[in-house]
């Protein structure tokens, strides 16, 4: 039977890439995006048949809890939460009863690598994003004994419409590899713990990187 993967944020960018991979190693997808129509289309564009789209304001807590109750009554136990768009206490519930399980907690694009490595003129955005990191080893702690991993990726600068507006010349400056990411580089990125179904690893003990290019924790 198929494993429910379930991709916050999953109609553009990183968490488009993801829904493509998981939906060609045969998970059964649930995107969910703010833009029902845009969620349809990427449900549409995936390898396999039953995935499911669904329309939620992840800043809106009770749409959120009725969308995962909606996810775990029509759909089953969720096995791989891609949280894209800022999401885990409501999946949580459906994913206790899994056998096992996993959550990658993905930062925002340009700026997920300003919590580790500080900017100037950012003191707040940089401790905001430096707290997603001890919430993830936190709730890496919380969950291991039921068996979930979870963990944090922080992929930089990556090519998509939310980087759309930057100079591409100016932002490369500080990656080592001279160039933007590709979503899909993120995507097959070895952060993924359900990329070879990895389910030892979790962010508890420092297993870290990022596809920047320009920090890396492992």
């Amino acid at each position: 039977m198929s494993r429910l993967a379930v991709v916050c944020g999953g109609s553009r960018g990183i968490g488009k890439a993801v829904s493509r991979l998981l939906a060609e190693r045969g998970c059964r997808l649930v995107v969910v995006s703010r833009n029902k129509d845009a969620a349809q289309a990427t449900v549409a564009s995936l390898h396999g048949a039953d995935h499911v789209a669904l329309s939620c304001d992840v800043s809106k807590e009770q749409e959120v809890q009725k969308t995962f109750e909606t996810i775990q009554k029509t759909c089953g136990n969720i096995s791989y939460l891609v949280n894209a768009a800022g999401i885990n206490r409501a999946a949580l519930r459906g994913m206790l009863h899994a056998e096992r399980a996993a959550i990658v907690n993905i930062g925002a694009e340009s700026s997920s690598v300003v919590g580790l490595k500080g900017n100037a003129g950012q003191c707040v955005y940089s401790a905001s994003k430096a707290g997603l990191e001890g919430f993830t080893r936190s709730l890496a702690k919380e969950v291991a004994s039921r068996n979930i991993s979870v963990n944090l990726l922080a992929p930089g600068f990556i090519r998509t419409d939310m980087t759309a507006g930057l100079k591409e010349e100016d932002g490369v400056r500080s990656i080592p590899l001279g160039r933007f990411g590709e979503p899909d580089e993120v995507a097959q990125g070895r952060p993924l713990p359900f990329r070879v179904v990895l389910h030892y690893g979790t962010s508890a003990g420092g297993g870290w990187r990022t596809a920047a290019g320009n920090v890396v924790r492992v």
